[in-house]
């Protein structure tokens, strides 16, 4: 199966916590979100839990106690934000203009205000969902044929046909990458 290699992949060029992450209730996630996720963001969230790839790409993790990785949190957020700019003239991606389409995060750039989302379509199965960036600061949005894993796994080895994430190898230049959690970034929370 295509998820697990690359998810396989993306363990080995970025090791995951030694910790494993606290368990999500996906079916009580899924219910609150009126739809199924996709296979692959449930492995990783399961491999990874909340937390930055490369102190840049935020994985939102369904009920984490830090608002800003709660998926859910980010849903109603962005859904309210996004609804409001398309009110007030801003045009909506070409996916989207399909009756009952939306989009759904699953990550943000560190201090861009930019989101990954999926595009979600009526009648499509969560695995084939299709990634889509929007720069956050602006109307730009950029689709991505692919998985959540297979993306990440693209940006991190450069390997993504993307106008974001150049500067990781323009300025960062990685020799190592790594997965820092929420808790050792933002502090341990409770519940």
């Amino acid at each position: 199966m295509i998820t697990l290699e690359s998810l396989d992949a993306l363990s080995r060029l970025c090791p995951p916590p030694a910790d494993p992450p606290r368990a999500v209730d996906w079916a009580q996630a899924e219910r609150i979100l009126g739809t199924a996720l996709p296979a692959d963001y449930k492995q990783l969230v399961e491999t990874y839990g909340h937390g930055t790839f490369d102190d840049t790409i935020w994985l939102l993790v369904p009920d984490s106690v830090h608002g800003d990785c709660d998926l859910l949190a980010q849903t109603a957020e962005r859904d309210e934000i996004l609804a409001d700019l398309w009110e007030m003239g801003e045009k909506k991606p070409a996916g989207l203009l399909e009756s009952g389409a939306r989009v759904l995060p699953w990550a943000f750039e560190e201090g861009t205000g930019a989101f990954l989302y999926w595009l979600v379509r009526p009648g499509q199965h969560p695995d084939e969902w299709t990634v889509l960036y929007n720069e956050g600061r602006g109307p730009l949005w950029e689709a991505h044929d692919m998985g959540c894993v297979a993306f990440l796994l693209a940006v991190l080895t450069g390997t993504a046909e993307t106008e974001y994430f150049g500067y990781l190898y323009e300025v960062l230049k990685p020799t190592e990458h790594r997965f820092v959690t929420a808790d050792q970034t933002l502090g341990a929370a409770r519940r």
